[in-house]
């Protein structure tokens, strides 16, 4: 019996050995979560016992050091709640803490092992395969122009006659170029000119002449619009945002669709200071794909040459109630067993799921200066256990030699 006792701790060292091994070569695995041998003894109805047997292996689902990487594809999950949710080239779902990814000839997003990562696309609520955007973003015709400005109260006023004349400055009092874009993205300039009227003791009366690529703009006041201000230089009109409609702006060779465009004024002032303004306007042009980028939420964000973004879709995580019931299958993935339970997927940060650090990889959770101290101790329990063989083999060696 007791040659069955040391040969029990002999193997159970061994493979203690083997898991310490296994966790130090992997300490530079990312998403890697090191193992720990489990013993438990064996007694099968003997008072002394029959020896040790490895009961488990377990993994330490502790959170490893993340890291910035510089790769637009790679993603850390900041947490021990949540998995990566992936799809195997045969349809097998598996999960993994490993965020290295790219995209492949496909345009799927994977790993290293080609298996490609899910989320919700747009904002469905379906889990399928998460693919990087391929072409231009769709242009946005203008629609609203915000403006803010400071017209002079010191400026001349500008006399009836001559008319007003864009190419000759002495008719207008400042000008102001914004510019705009038609619903197939094609830039225009919208050119707003200020001129400075006669006013009274309580007010000032100015006239604003719109241009756009040089051409009249037809308003429900034809070409201009008035704007008062009273004696402490706050507008009092127009009180709402100026409509100005041009029917074709990209003309017969790129025939857009008319340019309906609301002006607002609120905030614009006369004061006694130099002509100042800023404005914004929601249009923008079509755009090249350039990259792809993960919020802190899961949110899955596009971005294109022109500097606007799109939301793509939600990256997904998975957790378990029973991790340690999941099946290691190699790759850095784990495979979903009755003693894991199903998964719960949803988004980062609800339901109590980790957020996400883009750019960035979960480090393996190896401390190696514990491993060290583990296998000396692991490397002692193996010599003391072939101690006791040896022993046991002197002591049956004595009883064979008595006479």
């Amino acid at each position: 019996m007791g040659f069955g006792q040391g040969l029990s701790g002999l193997n159970a060292a061994a493979q203690n050995l083997d898991v310490i091994g296994n966790n130090i070569a992997n300490s530079g695995t990312v998403g890697f979560k090191a193992g720990t041998a489990t013993f438990a003894d064996v007694y099968a109805n003997s008072r002394v016992g029959l020896g040790t047997s490895v009961a488990s292996i377990n993994q330490r689902f502790t959170v490893g050091t993340v890291s910035s990487s510089g790769n637009q594809f790679d993603m850390a999950i900041d947490g021990p709640k949540g998995l990566f949710r992936v799809q195997d080239t045969s349809g097998n779902i598996l999960f993994t803490r490993n965020g290295q990814f790219f995209a492949d000839k496909n345009n799927f997003v994977v790993n290293a092992q080609g298996q490609r990562l899910t989320g919700y696309q747009g904002n469905g609520t379906d889990l399928v395969p998460i693919t990087v955007p391929v072409g231009n973003i769709a242009p946005l015709a203008t629609t609203s122009i915000t403006m803010k400005a400071n017209l002079d109260a010191n400026a001349a006023v500008v006399p009836a006659a001559p008319a007003f004349n864009p190419d000759e400055p002495s008719t207008y009092t400042h000008s102001l170029p914004t510019s705009i874009y038609d619903s197939l993205g094609n830039s225009h300039q919208l050119t707003q000119y200020f001129v400075k009227r006669d006013g009274t003791a309580t007010s000032s009366s100015w006239e604003v002449h719109y241009r756009l690529d040089g051409q009249a703009l037809p308003t429900p006041a034809g070409s201009s619009i008035a704007m008062t201000f009273d004696d402490n230089g706050v507008l009092t009109a127009p009180t709402g945002p100026v409509p100005l409609t041009f029917v074709q702006p990209g003309g017969t060779a790129a025939p857009a669709a008319p340019l309906s465009i609301g002006v607002a004024y609120t905030g614009t002032t006369q004061f006694g200071g130099e002509f100042s303004a800023s404005r914004n306007q929601n249009g923008y042009a079509t755009g090249e794909y350039a990259s792809m980028s993960i919020a802190s939420d899961g949110a899955i964000v596009a971005s294109y040459t022109n500097g606007e973004t799109l939301g793509v879709g939600f990256l997904a995580l998975a957790d378990f109630n029973n991790v340690q019931g999941l099946q290691p299958v190699g790759g850095n993935a784990w495979a979903e067993t009755s003693e894991s339970g199903q998964p719960v997927v949803g988004r980062p940060g609800t339901n109590g799921m980790a957020s996400i650090v883009g750019q960035s990889v979960e480090e393996s959770n190896v401390d190696m200066s514990q491993e060290l101290v583990n296998m000396i101790i692991a490397q002692r329990t193996y010599q003391a256990n072939a101690q006791t063989i040896k022993t046991q083999d002197q002591v049956l060696q004595t009883l064979i030699n008595l006479r």
